[in-house]
């Protein structure tokens, strides 16, 4: 960006009030005038978009009722030259490949913000990708065979929602009013996510999320 360029403007969408104003104490101190506002649901952030342009959306991966990854693929659809910052917990290859799948133009991780987000939001506002070297030599291997990939990429972005929620001690209705679906189709999402992952009961799931980190966001 030349010094005459116009601040960049931002949207930081996160569910949790101290995570954004955390992010947003993390970007002005990068001291560049950029004009940052916040929505706490993907609903609420495309109110947002609507109402005022937006250079970067910065979106939290595990939010409460529209996910994460299904607000990036409004984003990329609804509003194509907005550049889309996915920020998540995870560091596992498989959430920034679903994120880049949905549309995402980069990836940061929640632990790593502090030294990446500024650089990030520079990169992906220029028409960039960003993703840390690390995580990008992951990818690669995933995707080469490299390394092994864990049953539960195969689950669906909802699926792995769901997973997330009962791997954090959730029962079926705090999931279903948590995600805005009914309690029927959380118990279907939670058959075919046994089904995918091979495992007989509801222990035997906790367990494997627990061995593979696999928690709420």
């Amino acid at each position: 960006m030349s010094a005459a360029a116009p601040a960049l403007r931002l949207l930081l969408v996160d569910d949790h009030t101290i995570v954004r104003e955390g992010l947003q104490r993390i970007l002005g101190a990068a001291d560049a005038g950029w004009q940052i506002d916040q929505a706490s649901t993907g609903a609420q952030a495309l109110e947002r978009l609507r109402a005022s342009a937006v250079d970067v959306a910065i979106v939290d991966l595990s939010m409460p009722g529209m996910s994460g990854l299904e607000l990036v693929q409004r984003i990329r659809s609804l509003y194509p030259p907005v550049a889309v910052l996915v920020l998540s917990m995870h560091a596992e290859e498989q959430y920034a490949l679903r994120a880049f799948k949905a549309g995402a133009n980069g990836y940061v991780t929640k632990d790593s913000a502090a030294e990446n987000l500024v650089s990030a939001v520079r990169k992906v506002a220029g028409g960039g990708a960003y993703v840390t070297a690390s995580l990008a030599e992951r990818v690669v291997l995933q995707l080469n065979g490299g390394v092994d990939v864990p049953l539960h990429a195969q689950l669906s972005a909802r699926e792995l929602q769901v997973l997330r929620r009962i791997v954090a001690g959730e029962r079926m209705t705090e999931i279903a009013n948590s995600l805005h679906l009914s309690v029927k189709t959380v118990s279907t999402h939670k058959s075919r996510i046994l089904d995918k992952l091979k495992l007989p009961n509801t222990a035997a799931l906790i367990r494997y999320g627990l061995e593979h980190d696999i928690a709420s966001g």
